[in-house]
């Protein structure tokens, strides 16, 4: 729709062009007028010389000169002598309209005329007329565009408050059953279509928003409302109760599951832990179990203390035994439980229940704990269940209460040179398996980690020594930690010159993030483990931005992609030219490159198609005693 200005703008100029065109053509017929009349003229004068007496042929020319109006006149004597010459003032675009000069003998007076007759009047008249439709075509405009825009804007109106009504009624959710006057409805089939689509749209888009918000706040694996939905729940006053008990309930066993088992029974493994604890939940009042994070679950128990509480966590060990014994898993998950009331704010519950969690881990196997003392933030920072830690790592370090399982990976052909990963599980004075990724997280926190990658070493070259497996080649996690200790560095390249044929089998694995760390001793970690003859691995590969030059100057023997390459690499094409590239890369420096997580045929075909040299995960085989090798 034109706007008003835009509407006058344009039929101004439409009125403006239809004045032209009238000029033109008034034009035109004034000057055919004027070539006749000049025709006629010259018929006039012929007749007036034979029938006018004069007394002399020069007051005969003056008479005629004042006769008619000409715009030029020129009357000669047959001697050529001039005896009138006169011509009006130049008028703009006469000559378009002027009939051409006419010349006339008249032999009675012996005269010669030359004239053009005037045209002043007719170009008065013309201009006139241009002039009078001009300004009525203005005022028909104005009238006009006054009238169609009232007209549009009484229809916009219209328009605007169907569309507002057919609006209102799609976002209540409830169709517009209010009879309307048929006068106020607009009788146009294309707008009613093109309502009619609005109105599908809006709905799908208010119906796809609805479910985004949904999903926006439900975690998809196990279906439980997230951690923006707890936080918002726990800190609505009119939502929960002012007291009860929150639980958070750590899997521990997750990180051991994606890398040995799979990514798909990992999700298994937490749809279970989340069905258990809805089933443990059920039988009180208003309580509600939420997904944290990847490994955590919080459960409110409304209106219930700390001490009736326990029997919710009793009954959650129990379920979680019954799993881990079905399952052959080392644990299931740990619970850490603390009072909450409208005084204590979420944050400070949070740490406290997580200290619980440190505690409940370094008692039994799927145990609880609960927090009642707050003092201890208040304190230390959680020091409580850090000295609960620090006492069960020093006791596994002096005990040597360590397991050690092993995790082959299988060569892509019989003339490449693989190994098998060794896994170490820890054990309480209770011969209980302690968390895996927990007591590794500790014993870093706690500066243990050295000591603990000391344990490791001396146990893996124990048992080989002791159970003749030299023929073997075994993979041997070691921290950034370690590999940034001189202390540690020296006692490992003495140990492994105490046993070289040993030393000859192991391979040292160490992120990628590791190395980047100090770029200098990690050159000097891995100068030395090559001169004992041991080798080495960066695992986690590709999750860093390191440069091939970089291994090129640290001369790694073999790297192992990062699960997030491998996974599913059967179906993602970006994967299979990224992992083609890195392969081919690898290869022009002599460096071996492993694939982990490995979890169906498909993947295994499609990683020896893009010339992988050795596959690690579910399908190539599961973690076994190292003894039982």
């Amino acid at each position: 729709m034109y706007t008003y200005s835009q509407l006058l703008l344009r039929n101004f100029l439409f009125a403006f062009g239809f004045s032209v065109c009238v000029a033109l053509v008034g034009a035109v017929i004034l000057a055919l007028q004027t070539s006749e009349k000049q025709s006629q003229h010259q018929q006039f004068l012929l007749t007036l010389d034979q029938q006018i007496d004069l007394e002399s042929s020069e007051a005969f020319a003056k008479q005629l000169a004042k006769f008619n109006h000409y715009h030029f006149i020129s009357i000669t004597n047959n001697g050529g002598k001039a005896i009138v010459n006169e011509q009006q003032s130049p008028i703009l675009f006469a000559d378009l309209i002027l009939a051409s000069i006419s010349e006339t003998k008249l032999p009675k007076s012996a005269l010669t005329l030359r004239y053009q007759l005037a045209i002043s009047d007719g170009l008065a008249m013309l201009r006139n007329l241009t002039i009078a439709v001009f300004v009525l075509s203005i005022i028909f405009i104005v009238v006009a565009a006054s009238f169609s825009i009232g007209r549009y804007r009484r229809l916009a109106g219209k328009i605007n408050q169907q569309i507002k009504r057919d609006l209102a009624a799609i976002i209540s959710g409830k169709e517009n059953t209010e009879e309307e006057n048929n006068d106020d409805e607009i009788d146009l089939p294309e707008i009613q279509q093109h309502l009619a689509e609005l109105k599908t749209l809006i709905a799908s888009r208010i119906t796809a928003t609805t479910l985004l918000e949904k999903n926006a706040y439900i975690e998809p694996v196990t279906k439980l409302e997230n951690r923006n939905r707890f936080i918002q729940f726990f800190e609505n006053a009119d939502s929960r109760s002012d007291f009860g008990v929150l639980a958070i309930t750590r899997c521990s066993e997750l990180q051991t599951i994606n890398q040995i088992h799979g990514y798909h029974e990992g999700d298994a493994y937490i749809c279970k832990v989340a069905d258990i604890m809805k089933h443990a939940i059920s039988r009180y009042k208003g309580a509600q179990v939420f997904r944290l994070n990847s490994s955590d679950f919080a459960t409110l128990i409304p209106n219930i203390t700390l001490k009736s509480a326990e029997n919710f966590a009793t009954d959650l060990t129990g379920r979680f035994n019954e799993y881990q014994q079905a399952s052959d898993l080392d644990s299931v998950a740990y619970t850490g439980m603390v009072y909450f009331d409208n005084d204590k704010p979420l944050g400070e519950l949070l740490a406290l229940a997580d200290t619980g969690i440190s505690v409940a881990q370094t008692q039994k196997v799927n145990s609880w704990f609960s927090q009642t003392d707050s003092s201890i933030l208040e304190n230390s920072s959680a020091s409580y269940g850090n000295q609960n830690w620090r006492q069960e790592i020093d006791s596994v370090i002096e005990n040597q209460r360590v397991n050690l399982l092993v995790q082959p990976i299988k060569p892509s052909s019989p003339n490449n040179r693989v190994y098998g990963e060794v896994l170490a599980r820890f054990l309480n004075s209770s011969d209980d398996v302690l968390p895996t990724a927990s007591f590794f997280a500790m014993a870093e926190k706690l500066d243990k980690i050295v000591a603990v990658d000391r344990m490791i070493i001396e146990a893996v070259i124990k048992e080989i020594t002791e159970k003749n497996m030299q023929t073997h080649f075994f993979g041997i996690n070691v921290s950034a930690r370690s590999i940034n200790d001189g202390h540690f560095l020296i006692w490992l390249e003495r140990r492994l010159l105490r046993d070289a044929t040993i030393a000859s089998k192991l391979v040292f694995e160490i992120t990628e993030h590791g190395l980047q760390q100090n770029i200098k001793t990690s050159k000097n970690f891995i100068d030395m483990v090559h001169r004992v003859g041991a080798r080495i691995t960066v695992e986690r590969f590709g999750v860093g931005l390191t440069s091939f030059k970089f291994f090129r100057d640290l001369k790694p023997d073999f790297i192992k992609m990062d699960s997030t390459y491998t996974r599913d690499i059967d179906e993602d094409k970006n994967n299979q030219y990224f992992l083609r590239l890195m392969v081919d890369l690898a290869h022009r420096l002599s460096i071996s490159v492993l694939a982990e997580s490995v979890e169906s045929q498909e993947e295994k075909f499609m990683l020896e198609k893009l010339f992988i040299d050795g596959c690690q995960g579910f399908y190539i085989g599961k973690p076994k005693n190292l003894s039982s090798m």
